[in-house]
C-alpha cells in the first residue's frame, strides 16, 4: 500500500486533480455496465444477455478511450480526436436503437425489456455527455444533447412505443445526457482553472524575483551612474592637463581615486542592504503571501530588542520556510511564532500541508543548508521534520546573552 500512496503523494495539486478527472471519466464506462444491471441479465436468455453485455462493454471501452483523448485535447496535449468522437457518437446511436428494438420487440418478456431499457439508458446518456465533451461551444453541446434526446424519442415512437412513453424517453435522455455533459464540462473547466492558478503562482514568484532584480539594478545605477560620469570627465581633464605639462593633472587623478574609493564603499552598502533582511518585514510579507494563496496564517512575534544580525538570520528562515509552504504540499494552515525564552529566541514555522508519505528535505538540501549557514553566524541551530500526521515543523533557535537582547544591541 505504500507505493500507491507515495505515487499519489508526490504528485502536484494540478496533477492530482487531472488524475482524479481522468479516472472519473474512465469510471463512466464501469457505470454503464453496472447501471445495465447484471442481476437483470441473469433472468433473460443467455444469448440475449451475452449480446447486451457485449454491446455495452464495447461501448464502454470506446467511451473510456475517447474520454481520455478528449481530455488530452482540452489540456492541449494532442489534437482534437474527431474520428474517435464520431465513432462514439455513431456507436451510441446504433446501440441505443438496438436496445430500444430489443425492449419493444425482443424475446424474453418484461425481464428482457428491463435489461434492454437499462442498457439503452446508460449508453445514450453517458455516451451523449462524453461526446458533448468534444464540443467547446455551448450551443453545439446543447444541440447535441437535444438531438440525441429527440432521436431517441423518435426511434422509440417508430418502434411502436406509445406517445407518453416516447415523451418520457425524451425527458430521460435530455435530463441524463444534459447532466453528464454538464458534469464533464465543469470537470474540465475546474481542471483548467487549477492549472491556471498554479501557473499564476509560478508567474507571481518569477515576477517577485524580477522586481527585486530591477530594484537592485536601479539602486546600483543610481550609485554608479553619476560617479562613473565624474570619473570619466576628470580622467579626460587629467589627460589634457598632463599633455600640457601642468601639475594640476595630479590633483585631478587624486580626485578620481577618491571618487573610485567612495564608489566602492557605496556599492558595498547597496549590496549589504540588498542581502540583509528585516524580520518584521518578512513576517508581514509571509502573512500577506500566505493569505493570497488561500492559506490561513497565524503570526505571533516578539521581536523587540533583537539585534540586526539575529533579525536578518531569522528573516531568511521565514522567507525560505514560507516559500517551501507555497511550493510543496497543500497547506491549509500555517503558523509562524517568534518567542524569547530561557536565554534564546525561538522561531517556529508549522504547516499542515505535508502528505504522510512525503519525505522531508534532507539535511544536505540547498534550502536548509543555506539557512544553517546563516544561523551559524549567530550561533543558531535549525531543525526540520514532521511533527505529527501531515504536519511539518521548522524550528530555528538563536542563543541570547544572559542580560537579554539589549546587550546584543549595544554590542552590535
Amino acid at each position: 500500500m505504500r507505493r500507491p500512496k507515495r505515487w499519489w503523494g508526490r504528485k502536484s495539486t494540478p496533477a492530482k486533480v487531472e488524475t482524479y478527472t481522468r479516472w472519473s471519466f474512465h469510471f463512466f464506462g464501469v457505470m454503464e455496465i453496472a447501471v445495465m444491471g447484471l442481476s437483470a441479465l441473469r433472468q433473460v436468455d443467455a444469448r440475449l444477455a451475452a449480446g447486451l453485455f457485449l454491446m455495452v462493454a464495447v461501448h464502454a471501452a470506446v467511451l473510456m478511450l475517447v474520454a481520455s483523448r478528449t481530455l488530452d485535447w482540452e489540456l492541449g496535449l494532442r489534437g482534437k480526436p474527431v474520428r474517435p468522437l464520431w465513432t462514439l457518437a455513431v456507436l451510441t446511436a446504433v446501440i441505443a436503437a438496438g436496445a430500444l428494438g430489443v425492449a419493444e420487440h425482443g424475446p424474453g418478456g418484461e425481464d428482457a425489456a428491463t435489461a434492454a431499457g437499462a442498457a439503452f439508458g446508460s449508453v445514450v446518456t453517458i455516451g451523449t455527455g462524453v461526446v458533448a465533451l468534444g464540443l467547446r461551444n455551448r450551443r453545439h453541446a446543447t444541440g447535441l444533447v437535444l438531438g440525441f434526446a429527440a432521436g431517441a424519442a423518435t426511434v422509440s415512437f417508430l418502434l411502436g412505443t406509445p406517445v407518453p412513453a416516447a415523451l418520457l424517453t425524451l425527458v430521460v435522455v435530455l435530463t441524463g445526457g444534459g447532466f453528464i455533459a454538464f458534469a464533464c464540462a465543469f470537470s474540465v473547466w475546474l481542471l483548467n482553472a487549477v492549472y491556471e492558478l498554479d501557473q499564476a503562482r509560478e508567474t507571481r514568484a518569477r515576477l517577485a524575483v524580477a522586481e527585486e532584480r530591477l530594484r537592485f539594478g536601479r539602486d546600483l545605477h543610481d550609485v554608479m551612474g553619476r560617479n562613473l560620469a565624474v570619473i570619466a570627465l576628470k580622467s579626460e581633464l587629467a589627460v589634457q592637463l598632463s599633455r600640457r605639462g601642468r601639475a594640476e593633472a595630479v590633483e585631478q587623478m587624486i580626485e578620481v581615486q577618491r571618487i573610485a574609493q567612495e564608489s566602492q564603499r557605496e556599492v558595498r552598502d547597496v549590496v549589504r542592504g540588498y542581502r540583509e533582511v528585516d524580520l518584521e518585514v518578512e513576517l508581514a510579507g509571509a502573512r500577506g503571501v500566505l493569505s493570497a494563496a488561500g492559506i490561513t496564517s497565524e503570526v505571533v512575534c516578539e521581536t523587540d530588542g533583537l539585534p540586526a544580525g539575529v533579525q536578518s538570520a531569522l528573516g531568511w528562515v521565514v522567507r525560505e520556510a514560507t516559500t517551501n509552504v507555497l511550493r510543496h504540499g497543500n497547506a491549509e494552515r500555517c503558523a509562524v511564532t517568534v518567542r524569547m525564552s530561557e536565554g534564546r529566541v525561538v522561531l517556529t514555522v508549522e504547516n499542515d500541508g505535508v502528505a504522510e508519505t512525503t519525505e522531508p528535505e534532507p539535511s544536505g538540501g540547498s534550502g536548509l543548508a543555506g539557512l544553517r549557514e546563516r544561523l551559524s553566524a549567530v550561533d543558531g541551530t535549525l531543525e526540520a521534520g514532521r511533527a505529527g500526521k501531515g504536519v511539518f515543523r521548522l524550528t530555528a533557535r538563536v542563543p541570547l546573552p544572559a542580560h537579554g537582547p539589549a546587550v546584543l544591541e549595544a554590542a552590535s
